[in-house]
């Protein structure tokens, strides 16, 4: 299983860079979708050293990591671009966060078959790899949305045919994926923390990757699920559906503490303090 780096100076947080960002103007906000919450409402956070780097602290937000989110591709998504759908968060394609991200998705490219990927013909014979306008290598848009995007109605299944190819080999998707596909929508950012005995820690913040996460185009989504009621239904919270990405993220240590605190966190006989406002009620 491909192991996601970690920041160890101030430029290498780069590669964890929200990195499928929306460009639109923040002058022009699209209304929020009628079944979602606002961004801001109250966050209950924990911090804790990672139990395998004395070097790092993870800050993570416990609201949304034991919210009962759920993706609901296929089954109510409402897609990010109007009338799309279908196409979930993929519309826009995936910007690689580094050159190994790519390559190693490159190497799992390789085993897709006509069968598995809808587009395979295309995907070989011109490419799947372009580059924006800012020089950044991304999976290329074909038909209004990512070319691994397989549509409704294929005989392989609809969705990601790199996940579809995960699956059927028994792997997790996160080694066939790009890493933002993957983490969507966890959030893992990195700051460098100066303390008053002039020393350094690195502080590894895990949360929800929500609307203002795509940079300032992310206000003119058409839907986006984190904060959205239909999402919320879970029978798991995230911090158990997620487990095989929170693990990557953060190492098995640093999961096992999380799972820790999100544990005492639900057992506890008081009401939660800064519930997820798109859970359910009750």
């Amino acid at each position: 299983m491909p192991k996601t780096k970690k920041a160890k100076s101030d430029k290498s947080s780069k590669g964890s860079k929200d990195s499928s960002q929306a460009k639109a103007s923040p002058s022009e906000k699209a209304p929020i979708a009628s079944d979602e919450k606002g961004l801001d409402f109250a966050r209950a956070w924990v911090e804790f050293p990672d139990p395998a780097d004395d070097e790092q602290v993870f800050r993570c937000d416990l609201t949304w990591l034991t919210s009962r989110w759920n993706c609901i591709f296929g089954s109510g998504c409402q897609g990010i671009r109007e009338g799309r759908a279908d196409d979930g968060c993929c519309t826009l394609g995936a910007h690689f966060s580094e050159e190994d991200d790519e390559k190693r998705v490159a190497g799992h490219v390789a085993r897709l078959t006509p069968e598995i990927w809808q587009n395979h013909d295309v995907g070989m014979e011109t490419g799947w790899v372009v580059e924006d306008d800012e020089g950044s290598r991304q999976t290329r848009p074909y038909q209004g949305s990512c070319i691994f995007q397989n549509r409704p109605g294929f005989p392989g299944g609809a969705g990601c045919s790199l996940h579809i190819l995960a699956l059927r080999e028994g792997r997790e998707p996160l080694e066939t994926k790009p890493d933002v596909c993957w983490q969507l929508p966890i959030r893992r950012t990195y700051e460098w923390i100066d303390r008053p005995d002039d020393t350094r820690v690195l502080q590894v913040s895990i949360g929800e990757y929500d609307r203002r996460g795509w940079g300032p185009g992310g206000h003119d989504l058409h839907w986006w699920c984190t904060s959205a009621t239909s999402a919320h239904g879970a029978g798991d919270p995230v911090y158990v559906s997620y487990r095989a990405e929170l693990t990557e993220l953060m190492g098995k240590a640093g999961y096992d503490r999380l799972v820790e605190l999100c544990e005492q966190r639900l057992a506890s006989q008081l009401p939660l303090v800064a519930p997820h406002p798109a859970d359910p009620v009750g």
